[in-house]
Parts: structure tokens; sequence; C-alpha cells
């Protein structure tokens, strides 16, 4: 008889997971509160640094689905420890009995209407990255401007922040802004495109190059430092003082748009889910692995796992790594 795993979280690393877990002759149960699958990967417009484009990437992983148990639209009500499994209600009423878990909750966005002084939901045209990635996928914002002439770009909106309560940095701001900043050039030519960074973090394979391109074949401009002021003109635009750090000197630009690189925080169903199965909340708020080394997958409670932006952030390069891991590892558990 194939073991069933339980896996909370229908985003791509639950997806992932899900397929490797299958393949492995396991039989995955995929709990996803919301009715598609995806997560946020589903609700973003194109992936860096290949511009791959994330529909596709989530379209191949449900393909992957086939035969594999998936309840949507459904919540896990209460889990508890047995002897050697765990009892699992979802909120359709189902009662399930698993060996093994996978926590694969992933993370939300940072609330960017706490940073008041960046003007979201008081400026007109104060977006965040979120709503620009909506925008793109063809939902439509009253809030952009028909023909901007210049946007800009704000990072580290609610991350490394100690004010905000989340010190770490969310690691893909740097990248989406880089990637969206392209976009936005290739969609307006004509429009001068600023990047107000306080540190650029491009780690990943082609991120520099990346990088370098925006500049060099989209003339996007970087200005290091963080923004001080935000305000509207009396035409309706959005009026952005910050200081140049690299020049020594002050900076005011008039914008169309203004897009907050909103960071991650970790999901509140994470949070809500670590009482009743005894997990540990590290102090960046995220859920805390056995270590962060060589058991960033174990949670140090039996047959619990863990894969992707429960942890941490993570991009999706490795989410999607971690979560054949987790399959693996899991696989490895059921067999001792």
């Amino acid at each position: 008889m194939k073991e069933k795993v339980l896996i909370i979280g229908g985003g791509i690393a639950g997806m992932e997971a899900a397929r490797q877990l299958q393949a492995l002759g396991c039989s995955p149960l995929l709990v996803e509160k919301e009715h598609g699958l995806g997560g946020h990967v589903a609700r973003w417009h194109k992936l860096f640094p290949d511009m791959l484009s994330a529909e596709s990437l989530v379209t191949e992983l449900e393909a992957g689905l086939s035969g594999v148990t998936v309840y949507r639209h459904t919540e896990v009500k209460s889990i508890n420890r047995l002897k050697d499994s765990y009892s699992v209600k979802l909120s359709n009423g189902e009662n399930l009995v698993v060996r093994a878990v996978l926590l694969a909750t992933g993370f939300r966005l940072f609330e960017a209407a706490k940073k008041e002084e960046y003007g979201y939901g008081v400026y007109d045209h104060v977006v965040t990255n979120a709503d620009l990635e909506a925008w793109m996928n063809g939902f439509p914002d009253e809030r952009m401007p028909e023909a901007p002439r210049a946007v800009g770009f704000v990072h580290c909106v609610g991350s490394r922040d100690i004010k905000a309560g989340n010190s770490q940095c969310s690691k893909v701001c740097c990248m989406t802004a880089v990637k969206q900043a392209i976009e936005m050039r290739e969609r307006y030519p004509q429009a001068e495109v600023y990047c107000f960074y306080m540190d650029l973090r491009l780690f990943g394979k082609k991120y520099e190059d990346f990088y370098i391109g925006a500049q060099r074949d989209f003339g996007i401009h970087f200005i290091r430092g963080r923004v001080s002021e935000v305000g509207e003109t009396i035409d309706g635009r959005v009026q952005v003082k910050a200081e140049d750090t690299l020049l020594g000197k002050p900076v005011k630009v008039i914008l169309d748009l203004l897009v907050l690189m909103s960071g991650m925080v970790c999901n509140p169903s994470a949070s809500a889910l670590a009482p009743q199965l005894r997990l540990e909340i590290d102090s960046d708020g995220f859920l805390r692995s056995r270590d962060n080394v060589a058991g960033i997958l174990e949670s140090g409670r039996p047959g619990i796992f863990y894969a992707g932006a429960c942890t941490g952030t993570k991009t999706v390069p490795e989410t999607l790594a971690e979560a054949r891991a987790a399959a693996l590892r899991i696989y490895q558990y059921l067999q001792a």
C-alpha cells in the first residue's frame, strides 16, 4: 500500500514535491486553501533572469499532478500527533491519517501601507510589485498611467527594516525590480526608469549580467540611497526625494508611477499550524529548521518536513530544488 504524505500548500514547492513523491511511489495529498495552484508565481508575469513565462512554469508543474489527490479551496483545521502518524482534519470535513507532512506554505508580501512615508493607498500612482505584475497579466488598474514619462522603483520596502519588524533581506526584490524596470522600458521606450536601492544583492546565476544589461541596453538609472520622502504634485504626479549616496547630493525626481518592492514575510498559515505541531518560529518570523546548513528541510519533529519559503526568503530555483530534496528526504524517512 502506498504511503500517504500530506503536503500543505499548493504553490510551486508543494506541486513539485507532489510530483516527485508520486514518482517515488508515494501517495501525496496536496492541500491548497485557494482554488488555483501556483501561489505567488501564478500571479507573476515573467521570471528572472531568463524572462520565462510564470504561467508556463505553473502549467508544467500542474500537468505533472495527474493522479495526485488535490484538495482545492481547503485548509487544515487541525493536526495532531498519534503514536507514529498524524491525524488531520480538513475544512471540507474529511479526516486523514498520514505518516509524514510537508509544509510548503510559502510567504506573504509585506503590507506596503505600513510604510506610510511611501504613500501606498494615499497617492493615486503608487503601487506595489504585486500590483504591477497583475497589471502586466492583463488585470486593469486605474492607478496605472496610460503613457508614463517616468517610472520609479523603491527597493527594500519592509525588508532590512528593523522598525518594520523585518530585518532580513528578501533576496528577490532587487532582481524583481530590475526585471520590472526592463519590462516597463520595453512597453514604454520613451519613459525614464529609476531604481532607488540600498545595496544591490545580485548573487545568482546570470543575475549580474541581467543588471548590467538593464543599464547598458535599457538605460535604466540606478540611484543608491534610501527614499526619504514621497509626495504628490499639483497635477497628480509623484514626487520622490532621496539622497544619492554615491554622488553625495540630494535627488528629486517627478514620476508618473512609483512601484514599491514589498518584501517577503512568513505566511500566517504556517504560524497558525506551528503551535499544533510544536514547531519553532525563528527570530526572522519564519519557521525554524533543525539547522540552517544541512537540516534546512527538517523541523526537528518526527515526520514533519519543510520546503520553500516557509523557512525564509527563497528564489524560484531554490524553492524547486528544496521541493525535490524534501520529497527524497520524506521517502527515505518512510522507508526507515
